[in-house]
């Protein structure tokens, strides 16, 4: 069994020379009962390489392969042999859309996110209404928006117009609250969920927070007919 192929040939009697001595080292090539065939090979040039997927689980010691050893460009699935590298199972991901079990430790999945979000992200509404009526800034009415928002709070923006009947006052506030307009007048102490409607496409758009039930309250001066348009709202948890 030859393990290294020499790299010239003496003859008996021959005389023994520099260049034939360096020929016979430097020209040396390794023969095929030097590997095992199965993790490593001869090549054409008599060298010694490992074989392709010739390095099997068997061949690395625990822990030899470490995350600093790996570069990510030359390490794709495509060269990772599922019979030799196993993969933990991911057991620390939820599927809660209301995100109650969320923890600084867990993931969640796509869709829990997108429902999540969905239910608490503003949402363009549209739904109209019409004939509120105010009689007086002592004097609240319930404005039910839990067919829209749900019986839940709720962020909502609203746009409010008057009739041909005339102008009014109009204050809406969360029910239950004790918040109350200053004076009568549209103009200071009114904020963002009150002003002033007159006749059609005359009024005001307005910023205010339901209860826990989807019911806001409203007051105001002397008016009747008054219609809103919910444009936006949000779930508030």
């Amino acid at each position: 069994m030859a393990i290294i192929n020499k790299g010239t040939a003496f003859s008996n009697g021959e005389q023994l020379s520099a260049s034939k001595l360096n020929d016979l080292v430097d020209a040396a090539t390794f023969g095929t009962d030097s590997v095992d065939n199965a993790s490593t090979i001869v090549n054409a040039n008599g060298a010694i390489t490992v074989r392709d997927s010739g390095v099997t689980a068997a061949k690395l010691a625990t822990g030899a392969v470490t995350t600093n050893k790996i570069v990510d460009a030359n390490v794709t699935t495509a060269k990772i042999a599922d019979a030799n590298v196993t993969f933990a199972k991911l057991t620390d991901v939820i599927d809660d859309d209301t995100m109650a079990t969320a923890t600084d430790t867990t993931l969640a999945t796509s869709e829990s996110i997108k429902a999540y979000v969905d239910e608490y992200a503003l949402k363009y509404s549209g739904v109209t209404g019409t004939g509120l009526q105010v009689s007086g800034t002592s004097t609240y009415r319930d404005l039910d928006l839990s067919s829209v928002v749900g019986a839940n709070r709720a962020l909502v923006i609203m746009e409010l117009e008057g009739t041909a009947g005339g102008g009014a006052d109009i204050f809406f506030r969360t029910k239950g609250s004790t918040v109350r307009p200053v004076g009568s007048s549209t103009f200071p102490g009114w904020g963002s969920s009150g002003g002033f409607v007159s006749g059609p496409n005359d009024g005001f758009t307005c910023v205010v927070t339901t209860d826990e039930n989807g019911v806001l309250e409203y007051t105001g001066q002397v008016g009747t007919g008054i219609s809103y348009i919910v444009q936006a709202y949000q779930k508030l948890r």
